[in-house]
């Protein structure tokens, strides 16, 4: 499995214990690594690369993205890569910064009827892949993203988190 050197931050929210959301993202993004590494050809450094979890509420990560997408409002995950990057380059000894919303996920989990830890693998993989440079802000990229997530989670043993929409 490609190493990966997971930071976890609990800052703000009701999530799992820090135990619990080790575990968790040590398989879903170890998955995704080795799903990259191993499908995509996804290059990777000899020592493990530094990706940094950030688990907060609403509150705060409505002040992240008011300060750095100019969206005065929350989301449910942000992506900070810690270098530029394109798909297929190697990526820096540090990956990046993910930053998750307890509330929202809590929210789109019940509004989706899916169980809170799938909806929470699901965006951990999606900004797992915009460390890695992928984007779904034209169509075409969106759609090769979206195909990606789905081909991971699948290897996870999820089902399609997009089914039968157009990609965002």
């Amino acid at each position: 499995m490609t190493a990966l050197d997971i930071q976890i931050s609990v800052e703000e929210g009701a999530w799992p214990s820090e135990e619990e959301l080790d575990t968790l993202c040590q398989r879903v993004l170890g998955g995704s690594a080795a799903f990259l590494k191993r499908v995509e050809k996804q290059p990777f450094p000899k020592m493990p690369t530094e990706v940094s979890l950030v688990f907060t509420d609403d509150a705060a990560i409505r002040a992240i993205n008011a300060e750095w997408r100019s969206q005065d409002k929350p989301t449910n995950v942000l992506s900070f890569p810690a270098y530029p990057i394109t798909p297929g380059k190697r990526p820096g000894p540090m990956l990046g910064d993910i930053i998750l919303a307890h509330e929202t996920l809590v929210r789109e989990a019940q509004e989706l009827d899916k169980p809170f830890d799938a909806h929470l693998t699901h965006l951990l993989v999606h900004g797992f892949l915009h460390l890695f440079g992928y984007d779904h802000i034209e169509p075409d990229d969106a759609e090769r993203m979206e195909n990606l997530e789905t081909r991971i989670l699948a290897s996870l043993g999820l089902s399609d988190p997009y089914g039968d929409t157009d990609p965002i």
